[in-house]
């Protein structure tokens, strides 16, 4: 089963790293958000990938193509441009890198690599959030109910804490960022089947994955969800890059699933 991911917006709202590189290139622990999410889906046995690039996609497509050389120790004769490699870090993954458009929305991007899907079931998510999803109960789910798509839920805690007060002014309760109004969200982790493809027009590039796709599916009832109840973090702003670089570093890092 192929994974596909989002990783070609501008990532506006992150402007302080995505000046100079895409947002799923920023670094956690040293190494870029796509990497952490690619890590979750191998855990699984799912190595086959295809990137939907766009905004300074050559960030992308360099990083993989070096990156047996970054990940493995090297003698390297300049005289005769001889490199050794003794030791090699690398990935068993198997990528596809598609540049999709700089200016084209989610729907298009998932149009526009529709060839490379084949006739099978595939799994999609977005290259800025990580969870500790288990995807094999993800995808039994998916099997079970039939629908075309299957969308991963949760319910996102508030960005304060929240308190109840009496009329005299005392705290009756205190919740340090509590679940929200009980509303789910969409959280990524999508498995869908080919015959998705029929939702999206053939020029899709203006259309945004989120709206008339996913609104369609769900009137033709043939979108379902997902509840995911453990953690999932999405990397919108400067404040989640750094919570999660503060987790990788106190080794609390829920989404590290692998070993």
């Amino acid at each position: 089963m192929k994974v596909v991911i989002f990783a070609g917006g501008l990532g506006t709202r992150l402007m302080e790293e995505t000046d100079t590189r895409p947002k799923p290139m920023i670094e956690i622990g040293g190494k870029p958000m796509l990497w952490h999410i690619m890590k979750i889906y191998s855990h699984y046995g799912f190595n086959d990938f295809i990137i939907c690039l766009g905004y300074k996609s050559y960030f992308i497509k360099e990083y993989f193509m070096h990156y047996y050389l970054h990940n493995s120790d090297l003698t390297i004769e300049l005289g005769n441009n001889k490199v050794d490699v003794h030791f090699s870090n690398a990935e068993s993954f198997k990528v596809t890198l598609i540049d999709t458009g700089i200016e084209t929305k989610t729907a298009g991007r998932l149009k526009r690599i529709q060839k490379f899907i084949g006739d099978e079931d595939f799994l999609l998510t977005y290259g800025d959030g990580v969870a500790d999803i288990d995807i094999n109960n993800l995808i039994a789910y998916h099997k079970q109910h039939g629908k075309i798509a299957t969308v991963t839920a949760i319910q996102p805690e508030a960005r304060f804490g929240g308190m109840e007060l009496s009329e005299n002014g005392m705290v009756n309760s205190f919740k340090e960022k509590p679940k929200g109004d009980g509303k789910w969200i969409n959280a990524g982790f999508f498995v869908l089947k080919p015959e998705v493809f029929k939702f999206l027009p053939e020029d899709s590039d203006n259309i945004m994955w989120e709206d008339a796709p996913l609104e369609n599916l769900t009137n033709a009832k043939e979108l379902a969800a997902y509840k995911h109840h453990g953690f999932w973090k999405c990397m919108d702003a400067l404040r989640d890059k750094m919570e999660l670089e503060e987790l990788w570093k106190k080794n609390i890092a829920k989404w590290k699933i692998w070993q």
